[in-house]
């Protein structure tokens, strides 16, 4: 299957083989990526203090890897529908986020920032409103030292499992509303598309010119290709709104506890996790019928 689209970098979250990444395996495990042949990495921020810039800067200047940097809405992170304080600390903890990202090239950080993952309520339409109406209240002051660092917030819808509060692209644009713009807008996941919209393609078209950033992976979770996903139409609508970043492949490990329970990962999604990545390298390369580029050079 191939498709005519503009040659883009393929990336791979580290969650795919552990959590939490540290400055301890953070130089290993980019160079296990760059060796794999990837062009970016996508480096989770699960704590403020896992990850120091310098030791960071200096991996990515040794593998040549454009950076992402994500964020993890652990449970007590929220900014809706809950207490001052909370709201403060998760801030906080967004804020170090941005500085993170900022401070190793990375142009954005996402995640979905709204509520801790997991935390499910239901909202008359009425309450909804007014919930979206605080998230805005909430992410304005980090909106603003995002865009003072050169950095984009990309708030990313879940399915209806992992959160009641922002499922689909329409809801993210309302809940959003006019705080969009260079600093504020849309990360989308192919998982969570394939279950919360009638057409993942429209959805990105939706998304348009709000689309900060992509996550990819198969239907099951696993490696893209092969799946259910209609990747070609995908690639189409990403051509369609001008998308040019990264495709990143956001799977994980089975092996590790926390994650596996965070993500209802109950068993493993390929023979290795290097096999996971690989294929799903392959299989997006295959959809690109220009040469890929190198790693560490501009999509």
């Amino acid at each position: 299957m191939t498709h005519t689209a503009r040659a883009r970098q393929i990336g791979a979250n580290t969650w795919i083989w552990t959590s939490p990444l540290t400055d301890e395996t953070v130089g290993p495990l980019l160079q296990r990526v760059a060796g794999l042949g990837f062009d970016a990495v996508e480096l989770p921020l699960e704590n403020a203090g896992d990850l120091t810039a310098g030791v960071v800067a200096q991996a990515l200047a040794d593998t040549g890897l454009t950076p992402c940097v994500v964020g993890a809405m652990a449970p007590g992170r929220d900014l809706v529908a809950t207490d001052t304080a909370t709201i403060e600390a998760t801030r906080d903890y967004l804020r170090a986020c941005v500085d993170l990202a900022a401070a190793i090239g990375a142009t954005s950080v996402c995640g979905p920032f709204y509520a801790a993952t997991g935390r499910l309520w239901r909202l008359a339409p009425d309450e909804r409103e007014a919930a979206y109406g605080q998230l805005r209240e909430s992410l304005a002051p980090l909106v603003e030292h995002a865009g003072e660092r050169g950095v984009a917030l990309g708030i990313e819808p879940l399915n209806r499992y992992e959160t009641s509060f922002v499922n689909t692209v329409d809801q993210g644009l309302d809940a959003l509303g006019d705080l969009l713009g260079p600093a504020l807008g849309l990360a989308l996941d192919t998982y969570h598309l394939n279950i919360e919209e009638r057409s993942s393609a429209d959805a990105v078209r939706r998304a348009g010119e709000h689309l900060v950033h992509v996550q990819v992976c198969g239907n099951d979770r696993g490696a893209p290709g092969g799946d259910q996903t209609d990747w070609s139409a995908l690639l189409a609508a990403l051509d369609d709104v001008a998308y040019d970043g990264p495709l990143v492949i956001e799977s994980f490990t089975s092996d590790n506890a926390s994650i596996a329970t965070a993500a209802s990962i109950w068993r493993p999604l390929a023979p290795t996790q290097d096999d996971l990545a690989r294929d799903g390298l392959t299989f997006l390369r295959s959809l690109d019928d220009r040469t890929p580029t190198s790693a560490g050079a501009s999509a």
